[in-house]
C-alpha cells in the first residue's frame, strides 16, 4: 500500500477513488473494503460489483449514519470475482466468517435478547447463558437469540436435571467433588472423573434441544432405553426413560398446527417503523414450536431485503442439520433462490424458500408477523420514554442538543481502603455496558484511614479524558466517545473538585458536567451556590437517578472484588520471599488460603515457581513450632 493511501481515505482523493471503481468489473463476486491500518472493515456481495461499489460513493445514494461512517474510513478497495451469484453468497459467507469486519453486524447489538454457549473449544465444555455474542473460539457454538429469558433458563435448569452436567463454573474443592456427584447431578468433572469423550456426548444431547431436534433425540433415546432393557440393564434403561420424559416435557405445550408434522420449517416475518425493524423467527420441528428468536436491525431497506439478510447471518454459523428443509417468508427474498440452491449445498437436501399466501402457511406468517408487531410496539413505548427524559433533561439543563451519551462518575472504598471508581455510560437512555470502565485510586494519599472523594474524582476525570489533553486536535463534535453530559455522583464539594481539574486541562468549556446529591435528589451546576429547582419525579432526573444508581452498584461490585482479592493475599503477604506472581500462582493452584493452610511441602512445591526451598517456608509459616 502506498504512502498516500495510508494518509488519504478514498473519499479524501477523489481521482484514486475513481480509478479504483474503474478496476473494478461489471461481474458477480465479493468486495472487500480496507481502512487505513490496512483492516477489512466490510464485505459485500454483489451481481455486478463496479455498480454496487460505486453506489456507496454516490452522493445520492440513501446511506445509513452505520455505512456513510463506514464509507468515510474506506482507504483501500479490493474484489474478487466469481463465476455465479451463489458462489459469491457462499464466498462471503466464509470471508464474513473469518474475518468478522466491524461493519457487517446488521443486526443491532440488543442485550435484552439471550444466547445459550456452548464451549466447545474447551475438554469439558460449559453450557450457559449469556447477551454478548462474541467467537472468543472458533469452536465455541452459540444458540439464539431467544425472546424469552425465562423460558430458557427453565429449558437450561430441566436440561441440568434431565442429564448428568456439571453444575458449577468452578469447582468447590480441590481434591474432592462437591455433593452434586454424590447426588448423581454431575459427574465429577472438576476432578476429571469422567473422561472428557464421554462427557462431550452428553453436551451433544444437551446441543440438540437448542437446534431444535429435540424429537430426534428422543427417537435416539427410546431406542438405547429398549437396547438397556432387552440386556436386562434395568437401572439404565430406567434414567433414561426419566430423560425422556423430561424432554417431552419441554415441549409438552407448544403444538404448532400445521399439515405434514414431518417435516422441519421455519417461519420469519417482521414489523417495522421509521427507524428499526423488529425480526422474529419461528423454529417449528415436527409440528412443535421449538424456538423463538429476535433480532434488530436498521429500516433502511426493503423487507425482502432485510429478511434475506437475517437468515443469511443466522444460518451462516448453523449446523448443516440445524437448516430446515422449509423456510416461509413474509416478503420475497430479493435472492432466494440463490440462497436456497446455497443452504441445499449445505445440508445436502432440497431447502424451499417461499412466501405463502394463503391456507395454514400465511396464517402461520400473520402470527409470527404480529408477535413481531408487538414486540416492535414494546420498544417504541421503551424508546419514546428514553426520548422524554432526554428530552427533560435537556429542558432542566439548558444543553442545546439532546444527551445522547451521558457518563456517571462514582467512588467506593471503606474509609479510604481499596479505594476504587466506576465510569457507566447510558446511550439513549440505556445502558452500554461495552463502555463501562473501572479505575484503581492511584492518589498515594488516599489510604486505609484516609479517605479523599474529591481528590479521587479529580484523578479519575483526568485519566479518562488524558487523550484529549495530549492531543488537542482529537475531534469531539461527533466522536462517539465524547460525552453530551458528565454526572458526578455528590454534592457541590465532589462538582468543585472535577470543574477544578477540567479547567486545569483546558476542557470544561466543551464539557458539560453537573452533580447529583442523594438527599435531596439535588442537582448542582458549576459555579452555582444552589441547587436547581427540580421534581425528583420528572423524566430527566429520573432518568439521571438511574444513571448514578448504576454508577453506584457498579463501583460497589468493583471494591467489593478488590477487597476480596485482598483479604485473599493478607495473610500469604506476610510470607518472606512470597511476592504477588507467587501469589497468583499459589491461589491459582490451591483456590483458597485454606487449602494452602492443609497442604503439604512436596504438595506446594508442584505449584510453577515455587521451588521446595520457600515450599518449606510456607509450610512453616502455617505450622510455627
Amino acid at each position: 500500500m502506498t504512502q498516500s493511501a495510508q494518509t488519504l481515505t478514498l473519499v479524501k482523493d477523489p481521482e484514486r477513488l475513481e480509478t479504483r471503481l474503474a478496476e473494478i468489473p461489471p461481474e458477480p463476486g465479493v468486495y472487500f473494503m480496507r481502512d487505513q491500518s490496512d483492516r477489512i472493515i466490510y464485505i459485500g456481495k454483489s451481481r455486478k460489483l463496479r455498480s454496487r461499489v460505486r453506489s456507496y460513493f454516490r452522493d445520492g445514494y440513501n446511506k445509513t449514519e452505520r455505512i456513510a461512517t463506514m464509507v468515510k474510513q474506506v482507504a483501500e478497495i479490493e474484489f474478487i470475482v466469481t463465476d455465479t451469484e451463489a458462489e459469491a453468497l457462499a464466498l462471503e459467507a466464509n470471508l464474513i466468517k473469518q474475518h468478522q469486519p466491524y461493519f457487517n453486524v446488521l443486526l443491532k447489538d440488543d442485550k435484552k435478547y439471550p444466547y445459550v454457549c456452548i464451549t466447545w473449544s474447551e475438554d469439558y465444555p460449559r453450557i450457559f447463558i449469556t447477551r454478548k455474542r462474541q467467537l472468543g473460539q472458533e469452536k465455541d457454538k452459540f444458540y439464539g437469540p431467544y425472546t424469552d429469558s425465562g423460558l430458557l433458563r427453565e429449558i437450561l435448569r430441566i436440561c441440568k436435571r434431565i442429564f448428568t452436567l456439571r453444575q458449577r463454573p468452578q469447582p468447590l474443592f480441590k481434591d474432592r467433588p462437591c455433593l452434586n456427584y454424590d447426588m448423581g447431578r454431575c459427574p465429577g468433572v472438576c476432578q476429571q472423573l469422567i473422561s472428557s469423550e464421554e462427557y462431550r456426548k452428553t453436551v451433544q444431547k444437551v446441543a440438540m434441544v437448542f437446534q431444535g431436534r429435540t424429537q430426534e433425540l428422543i427417537d435416539i433415546l427410546t431406542q438405547q432405553m429398549q437396547q438397556a432393557a432387552q440386556a436386562l440393564n434395568f437401572e439404565s434403561a430406567a434414567r433414561i426413560r426419566d430423560q425422556i420424559s423430561g424432554l417431552k416435557s419441554l415441549t409438552a405445550d407448544q403444538k404448532v398446527s400445521l399439515p405434514d408434522d414431518t417435516v422441519s420449517r421455519d417461519a420469519i416475518a417482521l414489523a417495522s417503523d421509521e427507524k428499526l425493524a423488529h425480526i422474529q423467527l419461528f423454529q417449528i420441528r415436527a409440528g412443535q414450536l421449538v424456538g423463538r428468536l429476535a433480532f434488530v436491525a436498521d429500516a433502511h431497506a426493503e423487507p425482502g431485503a432485510i429478511l434475506q439478510r437475517v437468515l443469511e447471518e443466522h444460518y451462516q454459523t448453523a449446523d448443516s442439520v440445524e437448516i430446515p428443509t422449509e423456510i416461509l417468508v413474509q416478503h420475497e427474498l430479493p435472492d432466494g433462490e440463490i440462497l436456497a440452491d446455497v443452504l441445499t449445498g449445505r445440508k445436502g437436501r432440497k431447502v424451499t424458500i417461499l412466501a405463502p399466501q394463503r391456507q395454514t402457511k400465511a396464517e402461520l406468517i400473520e402470527m409470527v408477523e404480529r408477535n413481531a408487531q408487538y414486540e416492535l410496539q414494546r420498544m417504541q413505548k421503551l424508546g419514546d420514554r428514553n426520548h422524554q427524559a432526554m428530552q427533560d433533561l435537556a429542558a432542566i439543563l439548558d444543553l442545546p442538543d439532546l444527551p445522547h451519551r451521558i457518563e456517571g462518575y462514582d467512588i467506593s472504598h471503606i474509609q479510604g481502603a481499596n479505594a476504587v471508581a466506576s465510569q457507566v455510560v447510558f446511550v439513549d437512555g440505556l445502558p452500554a455496558k461495552q463502555h463501562y470502565r473501572h479505575y484503581k485510586i492511584k492518589n498515594p494519599t488516599v489510604t486505609a484511614g484516609h479517605s479523599d472523594d474529591f481528590a479521587s474524582l479529580a484523578e479519575v476525570i483526568q485519566r479518562r479524558f488524558r487523550k484529549y489533553l495530549e492531543d488537542p486536535q482529537l475531534t469531539r463534535v461527533g466522536n462517539s466517545d465524547w460525552p453530551d453530559l458528565v454526572m458526578i455522583d455528590g454534592g457541590k464539594g465532589q462538582l468543585s473538585s472535577v470543574v477544578a481539574i477540567l479547567q486545569e486541562i483546558n476542557l470544561l468549556e466543551d464539557l458539560r458536567v453537573v452533580s447529583l446529591a442523594k438527599r435531596r435528589e439535588e442537582i448542582f451546576l458549576p459555579g452555582e451556590s444552589q441547587s436547581l429547582e427540580t421534581n425528583a419525579e420528572q423524566p430527566g432526573i429520573q432518568l439521571l437517578r438511574r444513571l448514578r444508581d448504576e454508577a453506584h452498584r457498579f463501583a460497589v461490585s468493583f471494591h467489593r472484588q478488590q477487597r476480596s482479592e485482598k483479604m485473599r493475599r493478607s495473610r500469604l503477604d506476610e510470607i518472606p520471599g512470597l511476592g504477588h506472581y507467587r501469589q497468583k500462582q499459589l491461589l491459582g493452584h490451591f483456590r483458597s488460603v485454606d487449602y494452602i493452610r492443609q497442604a503439604t511441602p512436596a504438595q506446594i512445591s508442584e505449584v510453577p515457581g515455587i521451588g521446595p526451598r520457600l515450599a518449606q517456608e510456607i509450610y512453616d509459616y502455617f505450622h510455627p513450632s
